[in-house]
């Protein structure tokens, strides 16, 4: 069966630049259900029995503090925003998405920079990705960068649960988010999800209206669990659990994260391979639905390329892995 197109990114068309094609997954692959025999390699067996049963698991110092930190200040960078200064956070936004719900979640359009390249082709994240896919041909997510500020008048984030592929497809995919800041505050708007509805799911819909949203669950009765991360931790989590991020209700934290992500590796797509490749090479943006891009192209103005390790060429597409 079809795994489902990501209701919150349009159908992608690499000629049209509709949206981060990177995040998207548009054929069935399968996730690791340990029938290989394959050893894990960065997963315990318990950490294992709880991703299994919960939908999520964090590997702890996926990348290096240190990597975590220098990414974490790029960020407020590239922002044009001073971490020490709270009067200089809450600017305009530069440019709108058409995606609503994701006004004022603090979406960073950066995609390319070497800081965030150096964190995807760290081994330890790689392989966390291997063990939770089954196999070592993987291509990363060309993803962005997430700096949630403390709700203020006008800049409100309510935060949503949703699912960003329709459950009822069984979509075989993983999300990631890498922790660039102390995330153990709960009311610094990190990621927020229901690891009981994961569980129960067949029989909750059951109880459900048959006109309802299949991407935004009624989660009255449910616990929502709050993660708490670290700067450096790794989230996996399955696609088939409601998540969202929570709003920044801390008064004067900020959650700064990267999102960070792996799939297998569609090499017979020249097409998706091609522009996964320009995308790194000229440090062009995305843009669409739920990525507005950044109008100053900065990207593009003032980064240089990315230097990969021969890992980071295959997670690309730049050299292949077979």
């Amino acid at each position: 069966m079809k795994a489902a197109t990501h209701k919150f990114y349009q159908p992608f068309d690499p000629d049209k630049g509709e949206q981060n094609q990177s995040t998207a997954i548009d054929e069935t692959f399968y996730l690791n259900d340990r029938s290989n025999g394959r050893p894990l390699s960065v997963l315990s067996e318990e950490d294992w029995a709880f991703w299994a049963s919960n939908g999520y698991i964090v590997i702890k110092q996926a990348v290096p503090k240190v990597q975590a930190d220098r990414l974490a200040q790029l960020i407020w960078g590239f922002e044009e925003k001073d971490p020490e200064n709270p009067n200089t956070w809450h600017a305009p936004p530069r440019a709108l998405m058409e995606m609503k719900e994701l006004h004022h979640s603090g979406m960073v359009e950066i995609f390319n920079h070497q800081y965030l390249w150096d964190n995807r082709q760290t081994p330890r994240v790689y392989d966390a990705f291997v063990d939770i896919w089954g196999t070592e041909k993987l291509w990363v997510t060309i993803d962005r960068a997430n700096l949630n500020l403390p709700l203020r008048p006008g800049h409100d984030f309510k935060g949503f649960m949703h699912w960003d592929y329709d459950p009822e497809t069984r979509p075989q995919n993983v999300q990631g988010v890498l922790a660039l800041s102390d995330q153990t505050d709960e009311n610094i708007g990190g990621f927020q999800c229901v690891p009981e509805l994961f569980r129960t799911y067949d029989t909750w819909k059951l109880t459900q209206p048959k006109d309802r949203d299949r991407f935004k669950p009624d989660i009255s009765g449910f616990e929502v669990v709050k993660v708490k991360l670290e700067p450096g931790d790794l989230l996996v989590f399955n696609s088939l659990l409601p998540h969202g991020i929570r709003p920044n209700t801390s008064g004067n934290k900020v959650r700064i994260a990267q999102y960070l992500s792996m799939m297998p590796a569609r090499e017979h797509d020249e097409k998706l391979r091609q522009w996964r490749i320009e995308s790194w090479q000229k440090r062009k943006t995305p843009e669409g639905y739920a990525f507005p891009g950044d109008p100053r192209k900065w990207e593009e103005k003032h980064y240089e390329t990315a230097k990969l390790t021969e890992l980071g060429e295959k997670l690309l597409g730049l050299r292949k892995w077979s």
